[in-house]
Order: structure tokens, then C-alpha cells, then sequence
């Protein structure tokens, strides 16, 4: 039961047509390649820091905290009334509930 079963190879139909034969290139030295130019280095601006741009990425940063932060509340806050509104309607149908086997 917990053997393994080898799937047995069909055996060919139809035409079969043997590999191709790859023949072997013959290689002559030539001249060497010439060496490749060393390419120009690139050169990229150097960003600079200046007390400006240092108060521009503190107040973006502090913007994308307090952006995420309200989303994260907000959806804590909506999962929060809905869990109460959930309890309160079963406190009313367990209340109907239980009136309702009373008066039987």
C-alpha cells in the first residue's frame, strides 16, 4: 500500500526518427580580440543635505506616520463598533429568546 508504483515507459508508436549528430567545430587561432575600452565613469550627482531639505524629509515623514497611523485607528475604531453592535443584538435575541420560552 505505501510503496511507490514506477510508471512503466509506453513503449514508441508511430515514426521514430534517430538524434541528430552534432559534428565537432574545428577552431583556428586567429587574432585576439582587441581588449574593450574602459568605459567613462558616469558622474552622478552627489545629494547634499542642507538644513532645508533635512526639514522637508522630517515633516514627509512625520505626514506618512500620521497619515498611516489615522488608517490603522480608524480601522481599529470600525472593527471596535462592530463587534459591539454585534454583542448587542445578541444580548436582544437572547433576551427574545428567553422571553419568548417564558411565556410557553
Amino acid at each position: 500500500m505505501f510503496q511507490p508504483k514506477i510508471p512503466t515507459m509506453p513503449q514508441p508508436s508511430g515514426l521514430v526518427t534517430p538524434p541528430a549528430v552534432v559534428q565537432p567545430a574545428t577552431i583556428t587561432p586567429g587574432t585576439p580580440a582587441p581588449a574593450p575600452a574602459a568605459a567613462p565613469e558616469l558622474s552622478r550627482p552627489v545629494v547634499q543635505l542642507t538644513p532645508g531639505t533635512a526639514v522637508a524629509l522630517v515633516g514627509a515623514g512625520t505626514a506618512v506616520v500620521m497619515v498611516v497611523g489615522t488608517v490603522l485607528v480608524s480601522l481599529l475604531l470600525a472593527v471596535a463598533v462592530t463587534s459591539a453592535s454585534v454583542a448587542v443584538c445578541a444580548v436582544v435575541l437572547r433576551s427574545l429568546i428567553a422571553s419568548d420560552a417564558k411565556r410557553r
